[in-house]
């Protein structure tokens, strides 16, 4: 009874799995607004123009305006209207999803299902209609579980992109009625012209030269060139990996190597942290940096997955050896009995034994069922092919940001001027934060949060606040005036190292518990300390102070000076605590884990030793331009941390990987990633990357952890093992069949087994096998990635097949000898014998063969599959005794056949024990 339970449970979670999709969805945020963007983008051949990007970072504001033929207040709503018709919408391509009959079509068309349709109309057309439906029932019912599984999948994916409503701040010149203006204002002097309006507009409706306003918490619409800027902080994580935002303002003052490092631009598909600003748009829709990703990932056909190769060169390979081995048993009967009609159709059962149908039904159950076993693992399966690449997988290259760190920022470090640890510094810095007003930044909030864990706050009632000099980007610093007590105000300044020291001319030494003067030297001495933080992957800020006049009330700019350095406070993001037990569990596993991130190589370098990688060499960017994809090859095996990198750098990364050989797994979740996610053979994004990345991706996490990627692997492999065992017990035991029919055709005066017992016996067998998606699976054998080795099933085919083909001319012998089944009226004897002992050897012998170990004692399958024996042997036994026999061509065996029975399984388990043991020592398992 509990193994129908299991197959019943199985089968209706398959329909639950849908209101479980529905559960998730209504669970989700709308985190990355911008990116539901519809498809529709009138233009066709689009490349991405950095260089023109690059010349607008370099003009000075003016010039960058006339660049794109705008105006200092904006585009009017015609000269916009004319450039949409030219560049078309603001609108971002996304994968579109197949149609249902596309779809259809896919789930149908795999070497097996063709061979098998083939053999069904043959069979029809011969007027065996037995054949054809029992094929025919095989060839639908993969299909369909297929298409179901994955069609509730992809719309499940399909959901988190689903489109809302997105507006801009656009400022856009009217054309005003002067002359109705003039007449009412007669006599008030007011002469009314042109005026620059801001206007809430659909972001599909910019186009360059527009000129929008951005403030805190929105997404960046377009490209966009920075034309003013208060306090601009931007998040490019989703773009280029880096965990900390980056400061933006109009001019730049430095050469700059890479776009995504130049100041005065903003990339559509990022976020304003804090601030705010005007920006001219450069560039929209698909001529975006963001748009041109997409466009590469919706248009860029998959190269074929390790899984997809894997199961197309097995299928052809038996199917190779049906084609062979059929028109061999074809010309043999037709030549030794005469009859060619009957020799055709027992060559056609032949070749349909040959040919696992069921192949297709079981891998699809398999996969199917690990898709509802990872759903409750929080893991949604977009492709059912990318649960077994989860078990082949040897490699996994993952993003840092929010994978392997927590994707916050944290204080680390809080030290004196010489780098010593200091609890005055912390104190210091945390009056900063505390008592600034506006917008706190992610440092300010990292050091409030550090505080308040810590239990080190000072006693915030002390201390009250005088005053406050505002941060602005000239002075990259900004300060509070606090005082205790009845003691004269502090100035505490926080900010950037070089501003503070510029402003600095007294440092405070601990050693001495004084203040000395700031000499050449000693800031030389300053300047190795912060140089030491930042090679440890530290952002630094430095602390500094000064004692104020009591009598003094108004504070400005100018009192930033003659400060006194006390020390610095260093951020980091922080490792995840499961990462590092993560990364060993999958090595164990045989998984290798690579970094790839555009963050900068210090950060990198410093959290992936934290986690386990050691002081491992990083390779970076820069130095992946400048080499072949040989040398590529051989650095991306050597390396296990990337850096710098642009989204070409990691897909190419992820080609010379799998070009050498290895499975690829691509972790990540920002646009960055978009292109290697599509690249690897198997690409997992997170429910709240960003949709580029989820199109992409096979997989979907509902939990960004690493040991959620753990247990997927092993699922994998379970899933892969079960395949593995039915392809290879099938093959072996067809091999044997064809073996033992050629031997028979040569020598029996009738064929060894009508045509349609053939079929039954083979129908038998194949229900016995649909258990195998529950079988359990040896640990040892998902220790390690597993491959499909096409060399290896054949091998194991030859090895074992011939040992059932002992037991049956064994069986001919005896059928013969002993019980005289030795001519034409007595062949339905014969055959009756035959076919149990071959459906008992075939489905038995599953038990010997399933597991390297010893079965029913080291190893025991899973009670769906041991149920599913005994109720086909029980049928095998008895169909030859039952009132239907005669339909078949049977005839009831003695009971003196049975102990020869006994006697040939028993032998065979002997037999195939030892050969296994055999067999293990040449190849392995």
């Amino acid at each position: 009874m509990n193994g129908f339970k299991n197959f019943l449970q199985f089968f209706f979670s398959l329909f639950l799995k849908q209101r479980h999709t529905e559960r998730y969805f209504r669970r989700q945020k709308i985190l990355e607004s911008l990116n539901r963007l519809g498809t529709g983008n009138r233009l066709t051949s689009l490349q991405y123009d950095s260089r023109k990007m690059s010349q607008i970072a370099t003009d000075d504001v003016p010039a960058a305006i006339t660049r794109l033929h705008s105006c200092e207040d904006g585009l009017t709503n015609a000269e916009a209207a004319s450039r949409r018709e030219r560049f078309g919408p603001n609108e971002v391509e996304h994968e579109k999803p197949l149609p249902a009959w596309r779809h259809l079509w896919h789930c149908y068309s795999n070497p097996f299902n063709l061979l098998l349709t083939t053999l069904a109309l043959i069979s029809a057309l011969t007027q065996d209609l037995t054949a054809a439906t029992v094929i025919g029932t095989m060839v639908v019912l993969s299909t369909l579980l297929r298409f179901v599984q994955e069609g509730r999948s992809n719309r499940a994916a399909e959901r988190l992109k689903s489109m809302v409503s997105n507006t801009a701040t656009v400022i856009r010149r009217q054309a005003l009625d002067t002359e109705a203006l003039n007449a009412r204002y007669a006599g008030e002097h007011l002469h009314v012209g042109r005026s620059a309006v801001p206007v809430e507009l659909p972001i599909r409706d910019l186009v360059p030269g527009d000129h929008v306003v951005l403030s805190a918490g929105d997404m960046i619409p377009a490209d966009c060139r920075v034309l003013t800027a208060k306090d601009l902080f931007v998040s490019q994580s989703a773009m280029t990996g880096e965990a900390l935002p980056v400061e933006k303002f109009a001019e730049i003052d430095k050469p700059f190597t890479s776009i995504f490092e130049t100041p005065n631009l903003v990339f559509m598909g990022t976020n304003v942290i804090s601030g705010s600003a005007t920006a001219l748009v450069v560039a929209t829709g698909q001529n975006t940096c963001f748009g041109a990703l997409s466009a590469r990932v919706s248009e860029t056909d998959r190269t074929p997955t390790a899984f997809e190769a894997g199961v197309n060169s097995v299928s052809w390979l038996l199917i190779r050896f049906a084609l062979v081995m059929a028109p061999v048993v074809l010309f043999l009967n037709g030549l030794t009995k005469g009859d060619w009609l009957d020799a055709s159709l027992f060559a056609l059962s032949v070749a349909v034994g040959l040919t696992p149908e069921m192949l297709p039904m079981i891998v699809t159950s398999t996969l199917a069922r690990g898709a509802v076993t990872l759903s409750r693992r929080k893991v949604i399966v977009k492709r059912l092919d990318a649960i077994q690449n989860f078990g082949a997988m040897n490699i996994l290259c993952t993003d840092k940001t929010g994978t392997i760190t927590q994707d916050r920022i944290a204080l680390a470090r809080h030290t004196d001027a010489f780098g010593t640890p200091s609890d005055a510094v912390l104190r210091y810095a945390w009056l900063n934060s505390f008592y600034q007003t506006g917008l706190k930044n992610l440092l300010d909030r990292a050091v409030l949060e550090h505080v308040a864990l810590g239990h080190e706050a000072p006693e915030a009632q002390t201390w009250h606040k005088v005053d406050e000099i505002p941060f602005d980007f000239e002075r990259r610093r900004m300060s509070v005036i606090v005082s205790e007590g009845d003691n004269p105000p502090l100035l505490i300044c926080k900010g950037a190292v070089e501003e503070i020291l510029a402003a600095c001319t007294w440092i405070a030494d601990n050693e001495s518990a004084d203040v000395r003067p700031l000499d050449d030297r000693t800031l030389e001495r300053l300047r190795t300390v912060t140089q030491d933080l930042n090679r440890q992957g530290l952002r630094v800020v430095a602390v500094a102070t000064r004692e104020m006049p009591a009598a003094q009330s108004v504070y400005s700019v100018k009192d930033e000076a003659d400060l006194t350095l006390v020390g610095y406070i260093a951020f980091l993001d922080p490792p995840k605590e499961t990462t590092a037990p993560a990364l060993r569990a999958l090595a164990e596993h045989g998984v290798e884990v690579k970094v790839l991130t555009g963050d900068s190589e210090l950060v990198t370098a410093q959290v992936c030793a934290q986690v386990g990688f050691g002081h491992a060499h990083v390779l970076t960017g820069p130095q992946i331009d400048s080499m072949s994809e040989t040398e590529l090859a051989d650095a991306a095996s050597k390396h296990q941390i990337f850096a710098r990198l642009t989204p070409q750098h990691k897909e190419r990364i992820v080609h010379a990987l799998r070009n050498d050989g290895h499975v690829v797994g691509f972790m990540g979740d920002g646009i960055n990633d978009a292109a290697a996610l599509r690249a690897a053979d198997i690409g997992i994004s997170v429910d709240t990357g960003v949709d580029i990345a989820k199109e992409a991706a096979d997989i979907i996490l509902l939990e960004k952890s690493l040991m959620v990627l753990e247990e997927g692997v092993l699922e994998g492999r379970r899933t892969f093992c079960n395949m593995l065992k039915y392809i290879r017990m099938t093959a072996s035991s067809n091999f044997g069949n064809v073996f033992s029919v050629l031997v028979g055709s040569a020598f029996l005066p009738f064929l060894p087994m009508l045509p349609l017992q053939l079929l039954v016996q083979n129908l038998l067998y194949d229900l016995s096998q649909t258990a195998i998606p529950f079988d359990s699976v040896d640990r040892a054998l998902i220790a390690q990635p597993l491959k499909w080795n096409p060399r290896d099933i054949g091998r194991f085919m030859i090895f074992f097949g011939p040992a059932s083909s002992v037991f049956d001319i064994a069986t001919f012998i005896i059928m013969w000898h002993v019980f005289g089944a030795n001519s034409e009226a007595h062949q339905s004897l014969f055959q009756s014998g035959w076919f149990v002992e071959g459906l008992l050897t075939q489905t038995l012998i599953v038990h010997m063969i399933r597991t390297p170990q010893r079965p029913f004692i080291d190893s025991r399958a899973a009670w769906p599959l041991m149920l599913m024996t005994i109720i086909i042997a029980v049928i095998g036994i008895a169909l030859p005794n039952s009132p239907l026999g005669g339909y078949f061509g049977f005839q009831p065996l003695p009971l003196s056949y049975y102990p020869w029975l006994a006697g040939m399984i028993l032998g065979y388990a002997f037999l195939t024990s030892l050969m296994k043991k055999i067999y293990i020592r040449q190849f392995g398992w």
